[in-house]
């Protein structure tokens, strides 16, 4: 056996410093390279978690929430001091003498960990858990990097906030199942506000932290229960509590609220701002999920739940129009969906009637037999929307209709027609033949537009051509006093988004438009001749209450006031003897008001547009599937209308509107005229009043019945 050779005490020595060395460099370059990933010394000195940010309606509720994480602070004044208790006793007993490492729970959870085999035992301080939760950089893997990035992390928490301050910051942070942070958890389990906590209360919240879903007291009550209990007995153990205190409050029942799923206000118009917040977020250096923004909006909930209640009542029996003519009819079933010859006719009416859906053919065919709609409601001086309907279920389709949808107004765009007639110097009183014509489309093909009634006549007024909404009146406006160019320069200045061919059709509104740009259109004439941009946000606050952007609308100038009133005043007609005389007989809004219907083709699409001087509101109903007709006879009259008029009505009541006139420009002069020729009347002649601008009063008396009246010029003028 060979003789083992000994080594120097003086080489052993200088073998092991080697060893030390080499191994202090490794940790001390270890260190130093992991702190460089750590958050920054002012981030550090900066508590600023991720806060939820809120929309706000015009009267003050929270309609919708934003962010990572839904934290609210709670200062630690306010927070009891048997929550902090708790929490120590349950997440870190030796927070008050650590200096952010627990020594012994480590070397606790060391031992274990190695006689297990696995990482069975945590040994994370509140400091280390408070520093992951707030920096995102030190992350979540469970390795030996992250562990010192927590460590350094939580020893400069320690160096720079009381324990008080640390364990108020971590119950602001932590995730207490479905919420984040004491305050939101304190009003979503019990109700209350943080400071009425029980003791009980307190020590469940600090029990579910560990696992906030296998202790949820919702989905497993037991296993809750005895998790608080046993936070409880740390409790005790920690003489937090006195074992009278603590028998006394292990026998106390769970009592968490019920929580009830609570109906989302105005789903589509959350959706409208959430795309503007969207455009914002950069150019004004804010995050929506994280900064914990304050956005004040226009929308009037109280208005909305009018809207809502008024739009489900009416759409309903639109739709039940829609199945009953579809069922009268089987080839509509077979235009809407043409491979059905797999289906029985029992079988398409299971469908159409009960809405049962067996495979991807039957729920296309009941997708095409759902009547949707949008209504937009904004005041017209401002353009601050007030109510908002983007179709019937948000859960089903997320598609605006109100703001995305693009379909042909009809009838509904004839104002804008005449507009552009009246601004060019024409006369309300201009006759125009009501004969047949023949318009050029966009595509090239021509086109010979009917009246609705199928009947033809003489000469028409405008005002009698809009009242009841004569096609070939409104086809010769704009090929006899201007041109389809004219038309569409007003379009341009009414900022329609979508684009108008400069073609013959668009007398009749065959150029698609969304909802709330005709809507928008529509206040111009109810705001003098003023366009006004839409405005869904008033402004957004930082977290700290400071303005960071505040909305100036867009406005500009697209008729003189006197137009404006003219073609208001054509359309106060069309609600008072035309074809929206059923919100006065029928619908009992007898308020002031302006408005027009609108139908397409075969019934495709129905609106209704009108105002009061206080108030704008556009309404269309119509299937996706464009080529699917609402039913016979379902024009706007009919199947808009009804919203228009009884949303309208229960908002004027809410806001407290009484009924105020259009006012009439200093331009403007009221003139009695001859009811028939409408040239200034005889004393045969039957008298009908009239407006015009000072320049197009009628000049000449009317030579059909009999001698001129000396005294009706001195009488009839009024300024």
């Amino acid at each position: 056996m060979s003789e083992q050779k000994e080594i120097s005490w003086k080489k052993a020595f200088i073998i092991t410093l080697i060893t030390f060395s080499i191994l202090a460099l490794i940790g001390i370059s270890t260190v130093y390279y992991v702190s460089q990933e750590l958050p920054p010394l002012e981030k550090l000195q900066s508590f600023s978690p991720n806060e939820v940010s809120r929309i706000y309606s015009a009267n003050g509720e929270v309609i919708d929430r934003m962010g990572v994480q839904v934290r609210s602070i709670v200062p630690k004044e306010k927070i009891p001091q048997a929550m902090v208790n708790a929490v120590v006793a349950v997440e870190d007993r030796r927070f008050r003498n650590h200096w952010g490492l627990s020594l012994p729970d480590l070397a606790r959870a060391i031992i274990v960990d190695i006689l297990s085999m696995q990482a069975k035992q945590g040994a994370s301080t509140i400091s280390q858990q408070l520093a992951r939760i707030l920096y995102t950089k030190i992350g979540y893997e469970e390795t030996l990097i992250r562990k010192i990035k927590e460590l350094l992390t939580a020893i400069q928490l320690e160096k720079m906030y009381s324990k008080d301050q640390i364990v108020a910051n971590y119950l602001n942070t932590v995730y207490l199942g479905h919420v984040w942070g004491i305050k939101a958890a304190s009003k979503y389990y019990f109700k209350k506000k943080v400071e009425n906590l029980d003791t009980e209360e307190c020590a469940l919240l600090a029990a579910i932290i560990n696992n906030p879903g296998f202790y949820s007291p919702y989905q497993h009550p037991r296993r809750a229960f005895n998790r608080r209990n046993l936070a409880l007995r740390l409790m005790n153990r920690e003489n937090f509590l006195t074992e009278k205190e603590y028998k006394r409050f292990r026998n106390t029942p769970l009592q968490v609220v019920k929580q009830e799923q609570v109906a989302k206000t105005a789903p589509y118009f959350v959706k409208f701002v959430k795309s503007k917040l969207n455009n914002l977020e950069d150019k004004y250096d804010f995050n929506l999920r994280k900064d914990g923004i304050k956005v004040y909006t226009t929308l009037n909930t109280e208005m909305q739940k009018s809207a809502d209640s008024v739009y489900n009542k009416y759409i309903k029996e639109n739709q039940t129009k829609l199945e009953k003519s579809f069922l009268k009819d089987p080839k509509k079933i077979k235009k809407a969906i043409p491979d059905t010859s797999s289906y029985s006719y029992d079988e398409i009416k299971k469908i159409i009637q009960q809405g049962v859906i067996a495979d991807s053919l039957s729920l296309a065919l009941r997708k095409s037999l759902v009547v949707q709609g949008a209504l937009v409601s904004m005041e017209p001086n401002s353009g601050k929307i007030r109510a908002m309907i983007g179709g019937n279920d948000f859960t089903r389709s997320k598609f605006n209709r109100a703001t995305q949808a693009a379909r042909q107004p009809g009838s509904a765009f004839k104002p804008i027609i005449y507009a552009t007639a009246i601004a060019n110097g024409f006369s309300v009183t201009e006759k125009l033949l009501n004969q047949p014509v023949v318009l050029h489309m966009s595509d090239g093909s021509r086109w010979a537009p009917r009246n609705y009634s199928g009947e033809t006549g003489g000469k028409v007024t405008l005002r009698e051509g809009l009242r009841h909404s004569i096609n070939l009146v409104a086809a010769r406006v704009i090929q006899k006093l201007i041109s389809p160019s004219a038309v569409v320069n007003t379009t341009n200045k009414m900022h329609f988004s979508t684009p108008i061919p400069a073609v013959d059709a668009i007398a009749l509104g065959s150029a698609e438009v969304k909802p709330i740009d005709l809507t928008a259109a529509y206040a111009t004439f109810a705001n003098h001749g003023v366009w006004t941009q839409p405005k869904a946000i008033l402004k957004i606050e930082d977290r700290y209450g400071n303005v960071i952007y505040e909305n100036k609308n867009e406005q500009n100038i697209v008729f003189n006031e006197e137009t404006a009133f003219l073609v208001t005043k054509l359309m106060e007609d069309v609600i008072k003897n035309g074809t929206g005389g059923r919100s006065r007989w029928l619908w009992k809004f007898y308020k002031t008001a302006a408005g027009k219907t609108g139908t397409t083709n075969n019934y495709t699409d129905a609106w209704f547009m009108g105002f009061t001087p206080n108030l704008v509101t556009g309404v269309y109903i119509g299937v996706d599937n464009h080529e699917i007709s609402l039913g016979k006879g379902q024009t706007g009259a009919r199947a808009a209308l009804p919203i228009w008029a009884n949303y309208m009505k229960a908002a004027h009541n809410k806001k407290g509107w009484g009924d105020q006139k259009f006012k009439k420009p200093e331009g403007i002069i009221t003139k009695k005229v001859c009811k028939v020729t409408k040239k200034l009347p005889t004393r045969f002649c039957p008298k009908v009043k009239e407006y015009f601008r000072k320049f197009n009063v009628p000049q000449k008396y009317c030579q059909k019945h009999g001698e001129k009246d000396n005294n009706q010029e001195s009488s009839d003028n009024i300024f």
